[in-house]
């Protein structure tokens, strides 16, 4: 007998181990998930396999997490589940830590649930009513973020398309509408207070921010609970169907879709099969269903079912409770020591072996779902590492749900599986405490943060908007900043130019000279060839003779190569120094920059200094242009649409085609002339010192003009780098980088360059470089360091973008206006090492720098269309195009003064022509000659002009008629 029932007992425990197989996963199927959902979510971020991709990766429009700044007042909704909470949020202070929250949470209804969308929302809506005015907040319109914890497209972050319910839900005239504009549409119906919604997320994005509030290392956030989610920080460059292609996004995986594809079906069990076919939604989720607590206990009560049938627990009695759908709810207690009292409340008899098997089917059950939990966070860990270019990641991913607060053994599985599956990264796992609507206010918080950014840029670009309107008035120009100065520059290249040109290019420490020839056989071409002759400091801070003996050594050497010592060829010079021009050939240097200082220049016309260093070459200087005028004719050449030219580089400046009938300073009202600008002066006057930091301060005060050139000294390449030293400075010295150590090196001005700086910006290979450059300045870098100091790079980098966006939005607009045009097509011609810096494998693909200048002008002009054009050849072949101009306006002003010479008249052929006026008089006078004079001098029997002294009118008429021979007199006298 014993043997009998220990046999039965085997059998028994073989079932039930055979059953609960199924559920147990090998590291070897573990790693075929992580897998396969690694190139489900490369499916998802690509274009092109986005709508079949089984995870959707949805783009959140949540461009980065909290960094502790954010301040204010914020309601916040989180609708996810059968419970919906209504909370206000508030942050004081800006600073970590300091968050006030008060919420109350309100019941939904199974039949609201499943109702009408209008139902729900207007539930929705009474609840928010109901708790203003438990806060005596109703009159208060303040920002709302609402946490949707359901999947949506989003095209904004104001802005989400239900795409499909989950979690029980199924109200109608719901999926595919906007539910951002369903809730407003629903305040309007109630019509007892408004809301400004500012954002729209779900309840993952939600759980990440609150998380990141805490722990800026938090950049995952994963939902285990009535649902299962993760989202994350994403490269932008990496989701194909998103405009832009720097910074971050947040992308909201809505992996619970993973497997739609059949492609984790040997892994499903019947019982999958079985709760996915008794769903609201069958075939879909159904990694959700495998995962998330709402589904978990369905799972469990099929396979109690079945083990029951086959006589293995409560004694083969099938009870009419455990035939209820949803009697086991997930709320863990299954797994904890009471699971006989609570299947006695089931009223399910039980035996303490049936207690053992209950539980051991709930813990196969649960661990599968940490581990399934565990691979797919594996994926996305191994996927950010990959991203940044990483050997070795840390990282923390904020959680929340009931099914990972309870469970007692699910985060440690969850966390052991991550481990496993991804040993290069190092996961930590911190819980939201405060849930996913302390998350919605944050992100309110950040994007009104944006919105304020971008309201500030829009306030910059007004305020150059008048300083131009300031530079180009005749009263105005003296005092203002941006000095907006005449060029005598009419036109960009027509095509018509040709000629052998040489152009000179003096802007900074190199000095260029090239040979330009335009030719015409089939097609207009240009041939270049130049040469780069270095010009030393003594000389860039030296006397002007100097600088310009040694331009006329350099040309001598050049001309001699090219063996065109005899050849009297036309110069174009480009002089990347603010000019006042009083024709295109005279040009009076106003003041120095970019560290030269050469005496005896400024207020000087520099092209009758350089005409007197080069007078035995033999050569004319026929135009003379900065190089940001040279850029938009280079550009010009190859797109006659070019009508501005921007300089990003060492210094930075942009000019651009104005009306002549708005430069003061210049006669004449028609056509148009090239202004240069000079923007690097704006806000020397004050203009700026609201956004101005104390490291801009620092940087004017240790350069060699203070006070001047302000705006170009917080965006340009000569000082870009300088301003991370000092940042990176500060912060070692308050303890938030490199343990506080401060090496010599560091302090040393100049040792970081803006070369370092793009750099250490790039995703991928920068926090490589930052460790390298790091190592060289003393300092023993960590990955935490390496993190930080990209991401000052990376602000420094973005605000020199933003401000020139704005400054260059002023001259579009402006553009736009004169055209008197509702949409600006044109052309931005563009050179300078900061922005090629940044360029990448092909010219035309910019990388960071230049794309978020771009975006930012498309979001700042919204009415245009704006090319940017890099300048290949520099401004030294625009320098010639203005000389070919310049050259073909004075071919044509010879042809028409050689066509009009014989109509020219001397002094001496003038006098000789008196001289015979005075004789043929005479001639005409003498009775002898008149007869024969060609001036007749005929009498008119006129005695006298009027003397003024008659006291009565007298009217004359006298008609002399000639007809054939006859001749009458007529006389009339009163």
């Amino acid at each position: 007998m014993v043997t009998a029932v220990a046999q039965r007992l085997a059998s028994q425990r073989k079932e039930i181990d055979d059953t609960l197989a199924a559920f147990a996963l090998s590291p070897t199927q573990l790693q075929e998930v992580k897998a396969k959902m690694r190139v489900e979510l490369e499916r998802g971020l690509k274009k092109d396999s986005h709508p079949t991709a089984s995870v959707k990766m949805l783009p959140t429009y949540v461009y980065r997490t909290p960094d502790g700044t954010e301040r204010g007042k914020y309601l916040a909704l989180d609708l996810g589940g059968t419970n919906f909470r209504v909370l206000v949020v508030k942050i004081r202070t800006g600073m970590r830590n300091s968050v006030r929250m008060y919420n109350k949470i309100y019941a939904i209804p199974l039949e609201i649930m499943q109702g009408t969308g209008e139902e729900l929302f207007d539930h929705i809506v009474q609840c928010i009513s109901d708790f203003l005015d438990y806060m005596g907040m109703k009159n208060t319109r303040l920002p709302l973020g609402f946490t949707f914890s359901f999947p949506c497209s989003q095209t904004g972050i104001d802005k989400g398309d239900l795409v499909c319910w989950t979690k029980g839900f199924k109200a109608t005239e719901c999926e595919g509408y906007d539910v951002v504009d369903m809730l407003r549409e629903a305040i309007k119906r109630r019509n007892e207070f408004d809301l400004d919604i500012v954002a729209i997320v779900n309840d993952t994005v939600g759980t990440m921010m609150t998380c990141a509030y805490e722990d800026p290392k938090c950049q995952i956030g994963l939902i285990a609970g009535t649902g299962s989610n993760v989202c994350y920080m994403e490269e932008m460059k990496n989701i194909e169907f998103v405009e832009g292609d720097e910074g971050q996004m947040c992308v909201n995986t809505e992996w619970g879709g993973f497997g739609a594809n059949d492609n984790i079906e040997d892994i499903r069990t019947r019982y999958d099969r079985e709760v996915d076919g008794g769903s609201l939604n069958p075939g879909k989720q159904r990694f959700e269903k495998m995962t998330s607590g709402m589904y978990l206990g369905e799972i469990v009560r099929r396979i109690l079912i079945d083990l029951t049938k086959h006589g293995l627990l409560f004694r083969g009695r099938i009870t009419e409770r455990l035939k209820t759908k949803g009697i086991f709810e997930t709320n863990d207690r299954l797994a904890l020591l009471q699971v006989r009292s609570i299947l006695q409340h089931l009223g399910l008899d039980s035996t303490c072996d049936d207690s053992i098997i209950v539980k051991e089917v709930c813990g196969a059950v649960s661990r599968r779902a940490a581990q399934l939990c565990g691979a797919g966070m594996a994926a996305v860990v191994d996927k950010i590492r990959e991203n940044r270019g990483l050997d070795n990641l840390e990282i923390t991913v904020g959680v929340d749900g009931t099914l990972y607060k309870l469970h007692p053994h699910f985060s440690t599985i969850l966390k052991d599986t991550v481990r496993e599956l991804a040993p290069n990264c190092k996961v930590d796992f911190i819980l939201s405490e405060d849930g996913s609507g302390k998350g919605a206010a944050l992100i309110t918080a950040v994007a009104q943060h944006l919105l304020c950014v971008q309201f500030t840029l829009r306030d910059i670009m007004a305020r150059f908007r008048r300083e131009m309107e300031n530079g180009l008035g005749r009263d105005t120009n003296p005092t203002a900043t941006v000095k907006m100065l005449p060029t005598f520059v009419r036109s960009i290249p027509d095509g018509s130019e040709k000629g052998d040109f040489i152009a000179l290019d003096l802007g900074g420490s190199n000095f260029r000279i090239l040979r330009v020839k335009v030719s015409h056989e089939k097609k207009q071409t240009v041939q270049m060839e130049s040469q780069i002759y270095e010009t030393p400091e003594d000389i860039i801070h030296g006397s002007g003779s100097r600088l310009f003996d040694h331009v006329a050594e350099c040309l001598g050497d050049f001309m001699e190569k090219q063996k065109i010592k005899d050849k009297k060829l036309p110069i174009g010079f480009t002089f990347s120094f603010p000019c006042a021009h009083t024709k295109l050939d005279e040009a009076v240097l106003l003041t120095w920059t970019k560290r030269f200082k050469a005496s005896g220049v400024e207020g000087m016309d520099v092209v009758k200094l350089l005409n007197k260093a080069i007078k035995k070459r033999g050569v004319n200087i026929m135009a003379v242009v900065n190089d940001t005028v040279g850029t938009m004719m280079t550009c010009g050449f190859d797109d006659q649409r070019c009508e501005v030219g921007i300089i990003i580089g060492t210094g930075t400046n942009a000019c651009y085609m104005e009306e002549l009938r708005h430069i003061d300073l210049v006669e004449g009202d028609e056509g148009r002339m090239c202004i240069n600008t000079e923007w690097g002066a704006f806000g020397d006057d004050g203009t700026l010192e609201d956004i101005r930091t104390e490291f801009d301060r620092e940087i004017d005060r240790g350069s060699p003009n203070p006070g001047k050139q302000l705006f170009e000294k917080m965006v340009s390449g000569m000082y870009m780098g300088e301003l991370v030293r000092l940042i990176l400075v500060k912060m070692a010295k308050e303890g938030l980088l490199f343990e506080g150590r401060i090496t010599p090196e560091l302090l040393t001005k100049g040792k970081i360059e803006t070369k370092h700086v793009s750099a250490i910006e790039k995703s991928k290979e920068g926090l490589t470089k930052a460790e390298e450059i790091l190592t060289r300045l003393g300092v023993e870098p960590s990955e935490d360091d390496c993190i930080a100091v990209q991401h000052v790079c990376a602000i420094v980098s973005f605000r020199s973008a933003n401000l020139i966006a704005a400054t260059l939005g002023a001259i579009l607009t402006r553009l736009k206006d004169n055209k008197n045009t509702p949409r600006l097509r044109t052309t931005v011609g563009i050179d300078g090492s900061l922005y090629k810096i940044h360029l990448i494998s092909h010219p035309s693909v910019s990388a960071r720098y230049a794309r978020r200048l771009h975006k930012t002008v498309r979001r700042l002009v919204p009415e245009s269309d704006v090319r940017f054009l890099l300048s290949e050849s520099g401004s030294g072949k625009g320098a010639a195009m203005v000389t070919a101009w310049a050259s073909r306006l004075a071919d044509q002003t010879r042809q028409i003064a050689e066509t009009l010479a014989e109509f020219r008249l001397t002094k001496e052929q003038l006098l000789e022509v008196k001289k015979r006026m005075r004789t043929e008089i005479q001639n005409g006078l003498s009775k002898n000659t008149q007869s024969t004079a060609t001036v007749k001098m005929l009498p008119t029997y006129v005695r006298s002009t009027p003397d003024g002294t008659g006291e009565r009118s007298t009217a004359i008429r006298c008609i002399f008629l000639k007809i054939g021979k006859q001749m009458t007199r007529i006389l009339d006298m009163q």
